[in-house]
């Protein structure tokens, strides 16, 4: 079990648990770098947070774009000289 301290506006400590092997290439890294094992630990956390984030937007657009409601929205708008952003 490992502790990790998250910065923001305030310092909260987690507690989990992770298998051996994955401690050991984590304490690896953690040498080679020659950084804190919290600092991997947040970094990676914050990295996940980021990855589910674009997941989420990614899922929104797709839900969106085939969504024959919004499409039609999107058309009727455009026809009514309103500019409609879409991202790619």
């Amino acid at each position: 079990e490992f502790i990790m301290t998250a910065t923001t506006n305030s310092i909260e400590k987690v507690t989990f648990s992770i298998p051996s092997e994955l401690k050991q290439e984590v304490v690896k890294l953690k040498d080679e770098l020659n950084i804190s094992l919290n600092t991997i630990y947040k970094n990676a956390i914050s990295e996940y947070i980021k990855k589910q984030e674009v997941k989420r937007w990614k899922k929104s657009i797709d839900l969106a774009t085939n969504n024959k409601e919004y499409l039609q929205l999107c058309e009727e708008l455009s026809d009514a000289g309103v500019e409609v952003y879409e991202y790619d």
